[in-house]
């Protein structure tokens, strides 16, 4: 599987990004945790970013990092003997996709305990895009290969949400990162409810130990225990202890899982450790997906939202029908 690089307008034509380099500094990106409106446009193969908008230009996300992100804390330190990184590979492309059911909940997968990159978390259903496949296919296989889930022609819309500068591991007290993703967050709005959408999963147990479904109000509270904030959020006072999920055994059946509420609001913890928890990139999507909802109101900078001109053809920011964007 070919993997899509990511490439920035810096100048008078797109360049790829090191992999060594924060795609966020390089953007111009301070030191706070942002978020940054990017314009971008999204072709077969590839992803070009840049600050300022450009011919081909289809949007305008918000692109956030981590606090902590290794990348923006190396270009900080002086370079240390044994410390380097790869000269010779790129940033690559991920897409997740955030699946809200007509009864407004949105599904999580945890990702299996054995897998060798950010095992044990709580994400989206997602993973790189491939050479020359559309967006919105992409994120739809990926739906398909880790929940079973196939959407009807004509029974979801679609509208990308934000992009998140992703490392793992996720901070240098863990080690040097070994991958770099730009992740594009797609929310797709389906026409049936939890429940027939539930019906038909069928998760692949060696990508998926569980899922579960989030309100609003839940959401709200996970993303407010923001990873890398010295103080966490304010929390609803009348948020449930627990959540209901479901859980795949070794033999691959489901059984209901009670989760507690405290496992959701975890952070990430200063060193290596694989305790189940909700990923950083995750919690902000959950925000992007709040503001979308009209339930928090998004700072004006930070608002994804079409830029004039041709390319509101190309990338609409409204909901879309499944067959724009789409190369199927």
């Amino acid at each position: 599987m070919a993997e899509v690089r990511v490439q920035l307008l810096l100048s008078r034509r797109p360049e790829s990004v090191s992999f060594a380099r924060s795609v966020c500094g390089l953007l111009g990106a301070g030191p706070g945790l942002g978020t940054w409106p990017i314009h971008c446009s999204l072709k077969r193969g590839r992803l070009v970013l840049s600050s300022r908008p450009f011919p081909g230009a289809s949007a305008r996300l918000p692109l956030q990092r981590p606090p902590f992100c290794p990348f923006a804390a190396l270009e900080e330190r002086p370079r240390v003997p044994g410390a380097e990184l790869p000269t010779d590979r790129g940033v690559d492309l991920g897409v997740a996709v955030i699946l809200q059911s007509s009864d407004k909940t949105v599904l999580l997968t945890r990702r299996a305990r054995t897998l060798s990159v950010s095992p044990n978390l709580w994400v989206p259903p997602g993973g790189h895009v491939e050479l020359e496949e559309e967006l919105l296919d992409g994120g739809l296989r990926e739906l398909w290969e880790e929940s079973g889930l196939h959407l009807p022609q004509g029974q979801f819309s679609w509208v990308p949400l934000g992009l998140w500068e992703s490392a793992y591991p996720p901070r240098l007290s863990w080690g040097l990162p070994k991958y770099h993703h730009i992740v594009l967050y797609l929310l797709v709005i389906s026409q049936e409810s939890q429940q027939q959408l539930q019906a038909r999963i069928q998760p692949n147990p060696n990508e998926v130990s569980a899922l579960m479904w989030l309100t609003p109000d839940v959401a709200a509270a996970v993303a407010a225990a923001e990873d890398g904030t010295e103080t966490p959020g304010l929390l609803p006072q009348d948020l449930p202890p627990s959540v209901l999920a479901v859980e795949l055994e070794e033999d691959g059946r489901a059984r209901p899982l009670v989760l507690h509420m405290s496992t959701l609001l975890r952070m990430i913890p200063t060193m290596a450790e694989d305790k189940e928890r909700v990923s950083t990139g995750t919690k902000f999507a959950l925000k992007l997906w709040l503001q979308h909802l009209g339930r928090t109101p998004p700072p004006c900078k930070s608002a994804a939202y079409l830029d004039p001109g041709p390319a509101k053809e190309e990338w609409n920011m409204d909901p879309l029908p499944p067959n724009q964007g789409s190369g199927k």
